[in-house]
């Protein structure tokens, strides 16, 4: 079997906080896999440790074939990968075409198919009418998809979404979630991660199960969902009572 992603014990310790413990992933090539667990789970980190922003402790990681830890070998990676990350780090004084522009040239992408990508997907994330707007006046979910039109600019092989849907309007939503599934389809693999269960169920192929820096869950969907849905799997395995009604003592009694 192919890998687009592994990863063999994987950790990142900050001091005496181990945030990732020896985490083993395996996404297929052509996968939509889904990276759950709850907040401060470790998806952040591990993201970032995958892309090559952030050094392991200690572990491997092999993506495409390649060694983010090898200077030679990160660099054919990422020209050959589009990211998301948690923290969007957009140029605030470029417009949305001026970074894509920026951002098509770093990836050495001629200037004719550059114009006509930058076009193409300003258009279809809703961004086109915004031309002449700094990207410091773009609400979040208009920065959010412009991050994603940078990620899909160079046609990646391999796309990191962290928490794409986040601040994101029901319409562009579906766009996204349309325009993904077209990626998949076509051969490219996605690695996400959602709080949005909902979605993840929808799109995805696969799914691991983040909890506290281990990985406590990786499967087919298929396999996963078999018993229920994926919500009730989630809360199983986070260790959460689903049972449990919450209340606040001020509301009183919650059927006066």
């Amino acid at each position: 079997m192919e890998y687009a992603l592994q990863s063999f014990e994987l950790t990142r310790n900050f001091g005496s906080f181990c945030a990732v413990d020896q985490v083993d992933l395996k996404v297929e090539r052509g996968a939509f896999y889904g990276f759950l667990g709850p907040n401060g789970a470790g998806k952040s980190t591990t993201i970032k440790m995958l892309t090559g922003l952030l050094a392991p402790t200690s572990g491997s990681i092999w993506v495409l074939g390649q060694d983010p830890r090898n200077a030679e070998e990160a660099m054919v990676m990422k020209s050959r990968i589009g990211v998301v990350p948690e923290d969007l780090a957009l140029f605030d004084n470029l417009t949305a075409a001026e970074y894509l522009t920026f951002v098509g040239r770093m990836h050495l992408i001629p200037q004719g198919v550059l114009q006509s990508r930058i076009e193409e997907l300003l258009a279809l994330l809703d961004l086109a009418k915004d031309g002449s707007k700094l990207t410091i006046e773009y609400s979040h979910g208009m920065k959010k998809k412009l991050a994603l039109a940078a990620a899909l600019l160079p046609d990646p092989d391999l796309l990191f979404l962290d928490e794409p849907f986040e601040g994101v309007d029901a319409v562009a939503s579906r766009i996204i979630r349309k325009l993904l599934t077209n990626f998949m389809h076509r051969g490219s693999t996605i690695f996400l991660t959602s709080h949005v269960l909902e979605i993840v169920e929808r799109l995805c192929t696969h799914v691991g199960i983040i909890v506290s820096g281990k990985l406590v869950e990786q499967a087919p969907m298929a396999e996963l969902g078999s018993g229920g849905t994926l919500e009730q799997r989630f809360l199983e395995v986070v260790g959460t009572d689903a049972g449990e009604t919450p209340q606040l003592s001020w509301l009183g009694d919650a059927q006066a």
